[in-house]
């Protein structure tokens, strides 16, 4: 019995640490970045660089624009440790619930002889319409499953009405990418 309610207090607190703190923290935002003499082609690589290491691919990287626009991310799951695009608590139980999605948009200037660095994370969920329930049962309002076997069938009403919604922007998210920036331009 020792042993059991030991396992149980372990897996408990190994839970518990992988979730983090549950109180409010106060998080330092950045918004944007400017380093002295980095050039506007350098800051691009690096960026890139960056993202790529954060799994984010590339869609657009325009350098006469100075902006790069990654393809839409699926969150991280929770047994997905090796990924840094899910930030905090709620981030991580929201992409673990939900179908969620992140789009990151870099803007480099170049301003005398620094380049400067904004970035906009933009949150999607995947919202799928319910389907009219015939009968009593749950598993039957997404699609047309059975007790024993759950699948994701969608009709063509549902097809056509399923939309990615935009929750906002990730400014935790956003910080850490612009941190990791920063900190490649200045170790450069």
């Amino acid at each position: 019995m020792k042993k059991v309610k030991s396992l149980l207090f372990s897996t408990c607190m190994l839970l518990l640490s992988l979730t983090g703190c549950a109180g409010s923290q106060q998080h330092e935002t950045v918004r944007q970045i400017c380093t002295p003499d980095t050039n506007k082609a350098e800051a691009m690589q690096i960026a890139e660089d960056v993202l790529g290491k954060m799994n984010f691919t590339i869609d657009k990287a325009d350098a006469e624009l100075g902006i790069i626009r990654s393809k839409p991310l699926q969150g991280a799951q929770f047994f997905e440790f090796w990924r840094k695009d899910t930030i905090g608590a709620y981030n991580r139980a929201e992409a673990n619930l939900h179908s969620i999605r992140k789009i990151v948009e870099l803007d480099i200037k170049q301003q005398d002889q620094q380049s400067c660095i904004g970035c906009v994370v933009e949150v999607q969920r995947l919202s799928i319409p319910e389907r009219r329930v015939t009968g009593w049962r749950a598993y039957e309002m997404f699609s047309e499953s059975d007790s024993s076997t759950q699948r994701l069938q969608l009709d063509p009403k549902q097809k056509m009405a399923m939309a990615w919604v935009n929750l906002g922007q990730d400014d935790k998210l956003r910080t850490v990418i612009l941190k990791r920036i920063e900190k490649r331009l200045k170790g450069k």
